[in-house]
């Protein structure tokens, strides 16, 4: 019996030391646990959503003060219109239900909670990716941008007058810094998916041990 407890526990540390456990870590920037982590992560982005919808429901309830007419903008385009800030609303809903549900699911080590945060991390990842490739495919499209940008945008001249290809690589280089701090992100929630799994997991391991036999 004793030799198959030991047997069952050794099976069980085999599993959760398993070779792809070498790619993640329990800790994240500042030395903390990945799970607290990921709820300051939560947190951060549900102050941040709650604050675009506060402005949004402010702008649907007062139109004048938020609304921008094109001769303002110097253009021929509207700033936000109706339909734009209910969409705008509803994604900030959204946006505010993911994050809740990371944050929860981080502090009740929940792990299914954490998978839609996730998938919005990746989303975003992969936006910002194609950008970067778009910037370094076609950097003629940053000039265009800026001559579409309206007269009274801070800076327009003074960006339009640096050198194309330094601007290229300036906005390259913060781009990569993005995407480089995006990643760290991800790494992080993913980090603490996988610790949560793991630790149940082992929860399961050891409440089904019995004395002949460990599954």
């Amino acid at each position: 019996r004793g030799q198959r407890r030991g047997g069952a526990r050794s099976g069980a540390a085999g599993m959760l030391s398993s070779p792809w456990a070498r790619f993640y870590s329990n800790s994240c920037c500042l030395c903390c646990h990945v799970r607290t982590g990921t709820i300051l992560l939560g947190v951060w982005y549900l102050i941040i959503n709650s604050v675009v919808l506060l402005i949004l429901l402010s702008a649907l309830t007062d139109p004048d003060q938020y609304h921008l007419t094109s001769a303002e903008l110097g253009g021929e385009f509207e700033f936000m219109d109706d339909a734009n800030m209910c969409i705008a609303t509803a994604i900030s809903l959204l946006m505010i239900l993911i994050c809740a549900m990371a944050t929860y699911g981080a502090y009740k080590q929940h792990a299914a909670w954490i998978i839609p945060f996730f998938c919005y991390q990746i989303f975003d990842f992969a936006l910002n990716t194609l950008v970067a490739i778009s910037v370094l495919v076609y950097p003629s499209t940053i000039q265009d941008y800026l001559r579409q940008l309206p007269t009274n945008f801070p800076y327009k001249e003074e960006i339009m007058s640096v050198n194309p290809t330094c601007l290229v690589v300036i906005i390259l280089l913060f781009i990569s810094i993005i995407l480089a701090f995006k990643g760290y992100l991800i790494s992080c929630v993913w980090n603490c998916y996988r610790y949560i799994n793991s630790r149940n997991n082992s929860d399961v391991l050891v409440y089904i041990t019995t004395n002949d036999t460990a599954v």
